[in-house]
């Protein structure tokens, strides 16, 4: 698991995949933490989010090396989870673009829409129709690789979920984040962008337990594929 910032953690992800027998190796790529080589040895790879474009090498380096990883996971079918910033960058790798400051923001839990594509899809289906997740973006996807399946969208932002191959999912919004990470957001940040931090986590305390319960299950169906295949 690559981490891209101080607190952008694993989140409820880490436990969770923990219980389900897929023990985590966290990289703190931010603070230099080693990187390994290749994927020999791993059962997943699982990039978390950060406020960079996934091409920011100047900004942080350690993403070409990330990118590498990524690559090499979709040629040999290694299972993929990128979250936020992550999905960027699986998008980037495969073929699509991504754009900064794309559209309108978006912050705190947020309504999705899951597409006929994800009824079958190996993580997403026993979801809702309209399920809510924790978002915090600004940038997004602009276009899908052209072999990708998309499979969420959202009011503000069409790309939400899709997934590439086999075992790549790529999600825009933090299905790892609670309503304690939305405290530690920049309240004036989110205030110049239309936003109050108080009503955002008041509103992901009444969405918590329903997004609890999808999205544990969401996580156990990623380790299963990670342990099992898909």
């Amino acid at each position: 698991m690559v981490q891209n910032t101080p607190t952008g953690g694993p989140g409820r992800f880490g436990s969770r995949l923990a219980q389900q027998g897929l023990g985590l190796d966290v990289v703190h790529a931010w603070d230099g933490g080693r990187l390994p080589e290749d994927l020999t040895g791993h059962r997943s790879l699982i990039v978390l989010g950060g406020g960079y474009m996934p091409d920011a090498d100047d900004r942080a380096p350690w993403l070409a090396p990330v990118r590498a990883l990524a690559e090499e996971a979709l040629r040999t079918g290694v299972p993929v989870l990128g979250i936020c910033l992550g999905a960027q960058l699986l998008a980037y790798v495969a073929g699509g673009t991504v754009r900064a400051e794309h559209g309108l923001p978006e912050s705190g839990s947020t309504e999705l829409t899951l597409r006929p594509e994800a009824l079958d899809d190996p993580l997403f289906q026993g979801l809702p129709a309209r399920v809510k997740a924790v978002e915090h973006r600004v940038d997004a996807i602009s276009r899908l690789p052209r072999n990708a399946r998309w499979l969420a969208s959202s009011e503000r932002c069409p790309v939400q979920a899709f997934r590439v191959g086999e075992s790549a999912w790529g999600v825009q919004f933090h299905p790892e984040a609670t309503p304690q990470h939305i405290r530690g957001w920049d309240a004036e940040a989110l205030r110049r962008q239309g936003f109050d931090r108080d009503e955002l986590v008041r509103t992901a305390e009444r969405d918590e337990p329903e997004s609890l319960r999808n999205w544990q299950g969401f996580a156990d169906r990623f380790a299963s594929v990670a342990l099992n295949g898909a």
